[in-house]
């Protein structure tokens, strides 16, 4: 990556955090090449055998219509105990109302990739893995994997009538989380997830999160980590979300 370009992303995210004061945190990711993925996954040392396994659900219309008006709801079964998502983006923070920012389940987030920026609003709820198994054998009605402050969150942004029980479960997608401290990291954690879609393919990401104020010590630290393990921050990058939305719209779409 030239210097130019770097520059150029360090002052898009200086004018976006400027822009939205209220960011608590800021994702970095990036999708790996897939022919980079097998060399990245020997570079960094990641051994699925220690990976924590999840379950990942999204839930939409056929026609994708909650993608298009910026909404993503989610679900996930962890070993832990699952949680729910309702995250809207982008997300304008001076427009909801002060108890949902205030809410400690909250959270106002830039995700930062390689060409692409956006601020987004999280109402994440815990709940428990049997209830979304239930949800996908169809004996549990979507609405109630929510809360009423997620029902009323999603109620603000999805399209008009758009109830939840209306939409279809896209998933379970299998997915392998592993975080790992690279070598001259300074002790930052990092993640990798390699999601495994049913139609075989496969997707790696790596992402750190870091408060605003180390927003540019870390990105230097990630892109000479990248870089002195040969991983590429160049090309198109197609996010886990989007490529799992548009896998199970088309398979809705062959159905019908």
């Amino acid at each position: 990556m030239s210097l130019k370009v770097r520059l150029l992303e360090d002052q898009r995210i200086a004018d976006a955090l400027k822009l939205v004061e209220d960011v608590e945190r800021v994702e970095f990711k990036l999708t790996v090449r897939d022919t980079e993925r097998a060399s990245a996954i020997e570079a960094l040392d990641l051994d699925v055998l220690e990976a924590e396994l999840r379950q990942v659900v999204f839930f939409d219309t056929p026609d994708l219509r909650l993608n298009r008006a910026g909404v993503i709801v989610r679900a996930r079964r962890i070993r832990k105990g699952g949680d729910t998502t309702v995250k809207v983006r982008p997300v304008i923070v001076d427009a909801l109302p002060g108890k949902l920012r205030r809410s400690r389940n909250f959270w106002v987030e830039l995700d930062a990739m390689p060409g692409a920026l956006i601020t987004s609003g999280s109402l994440t709820e815990e709940i428990g893995n049997d209830d979304v198994k239930d949800v996908l054998r169809g004996t549990r009605p979507i609405r109630k994997l929510f809360r009423s402050k997620q029902r009323s969150f999603y109620e603000e942004h999805a399209p008009r009538a758009l109830d939840l029980n209306a939409l279809v479960a896209f998933g379970p997608i299998n997915v392998a989380r592993m975080k790992f401290v690279p070598r001259k990291f300074k002790g930052r954690e990092l993640a990798a997830e390699l999601w495994f879609y049913p139609d075989g393919s496969r997707l790696l990401e790596i992402s750190t999160k870091s408060p605003p104020d180390d927003v540019f010590q870390v990105l230097a630290e990630c892109r000479a980590l990248l870089a002195r393990h040969g991983i590429s921050r160049e090309g198109p990058q197609e996010t886990k979300t989007r490529k799992a939305l548009d896998y199970f719209s088309k398979l809705y779409a062959r159905a019908s």
